[in-house]
């Protein structure tokens, strides 16, 4: 009695079977064309999970070709990523600024200052001030977010403000 014929490779068995037999000369394969520095053992994984993943659309005859294929692109896309990295540390980076170091030594010292002084509020003040300065919400979107009031919005911003105010005069 013959066996039917699969019109895919999503038996457990069958994916098995596909894996012992084309584990090995895929990634020699990979690693004669594009050698060991792109990691052919993980182009060779990505490649079975990416049969697996499509294993209902392909069929047990045009799997291997799909196999190679699809290793075959995730190597090359690897190699033109490193062509864009190595492009773009050839480009000139930044390294000065027209800043003094006093000015850049008092901005960190300024900005850590600042947490500081953010850390002391409540939370519910922290919250209505950094979500009306920071992402920019009016009010009424504060209020309506929080489940509260919009004047309770606008005292815990305006005490906010103001312990906000006396923690920084306080640390000139």
């Amino acid at each position: 009695m013959s066996q039917p014929i699969k019109d895919n490779i999503c038996e457990q068995s069958l994916f098995e079977r596909f894996y012992k037999k084309h584990a090995k000369n895929l990634h020699d394969f990979l690693y004669y064309k594009f050698g060991e520095r792109l990691n052919p053992e993980d182009k060779v994984q990505e490649a079975f999970i990416k049969v697996w993943q499509n294993c209902s659309k392909i069929t047990p005859d045009r799997a291997k070709s799909f196999l190679f294929t699809t290793a075959n692109n995730l190597m090359l896309n690897e190699v033109a990523h490193e062509k864009v990295v190595l492009k773009y540390n050839k480009q000139p980076q930044k390294t000065a600024t027209n800043e003094s170091p006093e000015f850049v030594l008092q901005e960190k010292e300024y900005h850590q200052k600042l947490q500081n002084a953010l850390a002391k509020l409540s939370e519910a003040q922290r919250v209505a001030f950094l979500m009306n300065r920071v992402e920019g919400k009016r009010f009424k979107e504060i209020a309506s977010l929080l489940d509260i009031s919009t004047k309770a919005v606008e005292k815990r911003i305006y005490g906010a403000l103001k312990k906000l105010r006396e923690d920084i005069e306080e640390l000139k």
